[in-house]
């Protein structure tokens, strides 16, 4: 028997050979347990060594204690912060909000405090730091904090890096829209509640014309170009502007070829003229772009104001219609504010919003003024004219909203409307006064009724409907719609006339007055506008009348005699005025010598007699 048997293997060799395979395949953790300090970790020992800025403040707010990473963001040795006062070394006691809080974590009615806080290193630089306050229990005694200090400078760089890039146009490098809004709302804040200013504000607001025709003949590259070099020149009269002033005037991209300059602080609105006069001269100035010459001008609405009840929307909107006001003046220039000219804007845009409805309501009413014959002064007709009761600006007259209407086409609504109005009136009052002679309606048409509807049958529904004689209906167009006729509405027109319906030229005089279209026309009456009446001189005035004016209204209505054509008088106010048209031979009179517009029933007491 050998000396060598086998047997089992002492637990000693056992647990070696164990480790000795385990090392063989190392895990992880077993790494991990390898390289553990074979001292005991103790609080002291990690709050030392962390890599987090930390420090234990006592009730009193004193350091107990401090690492050596506070030290060192601090410029510090670790044992020279023990008694310093921890709210002065990271900066709490500036903000009262923020040193209320710790006051209370200190005092244990607040369970934490975050907040960040710019600390100033010793060799003059900053950094920006999260410090957190908490309770800390166990150690150093009863009642004291742990401050933490996290070094967030990096991220606070990355952050405004994003924003800064977030807030910038990319093209031009200018400020954009949303932080353009963003400086607006501060100041107009600002100037609420602060008093070293003016309390005023301004805003040039421009906008590039023809800059799409840059874009569309030589590219968007060339028109990229042409925005930044817009912009260095904005800058710079900026620049110039704000020289002796606190600050110089914000220069932002809006979008497109819009750019605005905000005037904080300013002083009236001759400083706001004086910028955009010299942003119109930098910008009319020709741009030299890669050997290519280009000019441009720029039209700017300018707004200046108090500040105090004045929100960035509606300064924005201030500027926007002033803007517009710009360039349909005429472009290449500015135009400043007008509260005046806004107010009636505004109006305009409260009446077509409520046009429609107000014909379904049945807000319109119509009067009527008389048509007098000047050789025997009797009624002769009437012309309708419409009246819009409005609820909030009263009684308008149509100077107020046919244009409105002829725009946005509900003139044709409208017109047919008055047309049925009138005819029946006109044949209620042949009904009720049987006796009398029936005297005929006039009735104004728009243009856009002959293009848009179907004004002939409309007529002939209308008279169909209620029983008025064709003859006895007029249709007055003005001058420059009759004489550009051709196509479609002269053969309205035409079936008009050739119905019975009287055509008549409206302000005749004013507009082509291209006499060799009378000829070919299917015109029945010429109103010779009021102006060729009030050049007329007054009696008793002690300036004799002017022959010329006479000898022309005397030429154009015996034109129209030799064409077959009647001739009304528009604007007779005086009796003079009235005796030298029957002198020259005009058939009709229309004005407040004779009457005002008035109700149908006042009409109704006219027939018969002389006006």
């Amino acid at each position: 028997m050998s000396g060598t048997s086998e047997g089992p293997t002492p637990a000693a060799d056992l647990d070696r050979s164990a480790v000795t395979e385990s090392n063989d395949n190392a895990s992880p953790r077993t790494e991990l347990l390898t390289a553990l300090p074979t001292e005991p970790l103790t609080y002291h020992s990690v709050f030392t060594a962390a890599p987090l800025a930390m420090a234990v403040v006592d009730r009193e707010g004193l350091v107990v204690n401090a690492n050596a990473t506070l030290g060192e963001l601090l410029g510090s040795e670790p044992g020279a912060l023990a008694g310093r006062i921890a709210a002065d070394l990271v900066d709490l006691a500036s903000d009262a909000r923020v040193w209320h809080a710790y006051r209370e974590v200190l005092r244990g009615r607040q369970a934490k405090l975050r907040c960040t806080r710019r600390i100033k290193h010793p060799d003059g630089q900053s950094v920006w730091a999260q410090v957190t306050v908490a309770p800390l229990t166990g150690h150093d005694g009863p009642g004291t904090v742990l401050l933490s200090v996290a070094d967030i400078s990096s991220r606070r760089e990355l952050q405004a890096r994003l924003r800064h890039l977030q807030m910038h146009d990319p093209v031009t490098r200018l400020p954009n829209r949303t932080l353009f809004f963003e400086r607006l709302s501060a100041a107009l804040e600002a100037e609420s509640y602060e008093q070293g200013g003016t309390g005023r504000i301004g805003l040039c607001y421009l906008d590039l014309d023809g800059f799409k025709a840059v874009n569309d003949t030589l590219g968007h590259r060339v028109g990229d170009r042409l925005l930044t070099a817009v912009a260095e020149r904005l800058t710079r009269c900026a620049e110039e502007a704000g020289r002796g002033r606190a600050s110089a005037p914000l220069v932002a991209r809006l979008g497109g070829d819009e750019f605005a300059l905000l005037v904080e602080d300013s002083t009236g609105t001759e400083q706001l003229a004086d910028l955009a006069d010299s942003v119109l001269k930098a910008v009319q100035a020709p741009f030299d772009l890669s050997g290519q010459r280009l000019s441009v001008s720029a039209s700017i609405g300018v707004v200046e104001r108090h500040a105090a009840g004045t929100s960035a929307t509606g300064l924005m909107q201030a500027a926007d219609t002033t803007l517009y006001w710009a360039k349909a003046d005429g472009k290449a220039r500015w135009t400043l504010f007008d509260p005046e000219r806004n107010a009636h804007r505004m109006t305009r845009q409260a009446l077509a919003s409520t046009l429609r409805p107000a014909i379904e309501r049945g807000e319109f009413t119509l009067e009527y003024q008389p048509l007098v014959c000047m050789e025997d002064g009797r009624l002769r007709g009437v012309e309708a004219l419409i009246r819009w009761n409005h609820h909030q600006f009263g009684m308008l007259t149509p100077n107020r909203f046919i244009g409105l209407a002829e725009e946005d086409g509900s003139i044709v609504q409208l017109g047919r409307w008055v047309l049925a109005t009138a005819c029946r009136q006109a044949r209620r009052w042949q009904l009720e006064h049987p006796g009398e002679p029936p005297i005929f309606v006039s009735v104004n048409v728009a243009v856009r009724q002959v293009w848009d509807s179907d004004l002939v049958a409309d007529v002939a529904e209308i008279l169909a409907e209620t029983g008025l004689a064709p003859h006895l209906l007029q249709l007055e167009l003005t001058e420059s719609a009759v004489m550009g006729s051709a196509g479609r509405p002269l053969q309205a027109l035409q079936a008009l006339s050739d119905m019975g319906v009287g055509i008549a030229i409206d302000d005749f005089g004013t507009g082509y007055s291209n006499l060799a279209y009378l000829s070919r026309l299917p015109v029945s009456v010429l109103k010779l506008d009021g102006s060729f009446v009030r050049g007329f001189q007054y009696e008793g005035e002690g300036v004799p009348p002017n022959p010329a004016d006479e000898i022309v209204v005397e030429a154009m209505i015996q034109l129209a005699h030799r064409l077959g054509l009647t001739v009304t008088a528009e604007c007779v106010e005086t009796s003079a005025q009235a005796a030298r048209l029957r002198r020259i031979g005009c058939d009709t009179g229309q004005g407040w010598l004779y009457s005002r517009p008035v109700p149908p029933d006042r009409i109704s007491g006219l027939l018969g007699v002389r006006v």
